[in-house]
């Protein structure tokens, strides 16, 4: 049975729609790895979304959209610095 979004409280409805925010930002972040501004951006703003969903409401979304920010930050990270130390 599905629940009426507009029937819904207004924090847990921002808190849903943090985490679905959180797992595509996280997703973009993955496909934007190889340019370090953009996937660095998109990461912390996956992380910050998640988090801020996670203190409303307890989602697996959410936790997904976090972790896949994160992967996405340690990719950005790591080419960066082999972009930095190995450039010829």
């Amino acid at each position: 049975m599905q629940v009426d979004p507009a029937s819904l409280d207004p924090e847990l409805r921002f808190a849903r729609t943090y985490a679905i925010a959180s797992a595509a930002l996280g997703l973009i972040s993955l496909c934007a790895a190889l340019i370090p501004m953009c996937g660095g951006l998109s990461s912390v703003l996956g992380i910050i979304l998640g988090v801020l969903s996670l203190k409303t409401e307890k989602s697996n979304t959410a936790i997904a959209g976090i972790g896949i920010s994160v992967l996405g930050l340690l990719i950005t990270v790591i080419y960066f610095i082999v972009l930095a130390f190995f450039r010829k």
